[in-house]
């Protein structure tokens, strides 16, 4: 027994077949066209969300980074001014600072004895010519007189612009 053999159907297209086959590749190629912008437009969403997660931790590390190096920073100047303290050989900050404050001070009672002293001078002078100025001495006494007084007076001058002068330079 034999089978018999199988008739091949003699297949051709035809405009009805084409047009059914060609609508069929059509909405196949937009439904495969719409899936594919679908998924673009998910994946470029995701990369925006993963941008700004990116931008933020890039803020997030640069901030810490500014912060590690200031604190860096602060603990090396603390140690190299601790080191140089303890060495002596170089001059620190506070020790500059110290150094200022107290040739300040000393300035100020310099120039605070000077100021009284001159005074006591000036009051001391005018003592001394208080005589002179009255008319109470002779003529020759006048006449020496006002020489010493004018010699005194401009040194007096003198004394009391250069106090002045030097407790300006020195007057922070």
């Amino acid at each position: 027994m034999t089978k018999p053999p199988i008739a091949i159907h003699d297949v051709r297209w035809t405009i009805d077949t084409y047009a059914t086959h060609a609508e069929a590749m059509r909405l196949a190629d937009e439904r495969f066209n719409d899936e594919r912008d679908r998924r673009y437009t998910e994946v470029n969403i995701e990369k925006e969300k993963a941008l700004k997660i990116k931008e933020t931790a890039d803020l997030a590390a640069l901030s810490l980074a500014r912060e590690s190096q200031t604190y860096k920073e602060q603990q090396n100047d603390a140690l190299r001014d601790k080191n140089l303290s303890e060495s002596g050989i170089y001059a620190t900050n506070s020790s500059l600072n110290q150094l200022g404050e107290e040739i300040r001070a000393s300035t100020d009672m310099a120039i605070q004895g000077l100021a009284s002293s001159t005074a006591k001078a000036i009051s001391d002078f005018m003592n001394e010519v208080k005589p002179y100025m009255s008319g109470q001495t002779q003529q020759q006494g006048q006449a020496q007189g006002s020489q010493i007084t004018k010699a005194n007076l401009y040194t007096a001058i003198g004394v009391v612009v250069g106090l002045l002068g030097a407790y300006a330079a020195f007057k922070p």
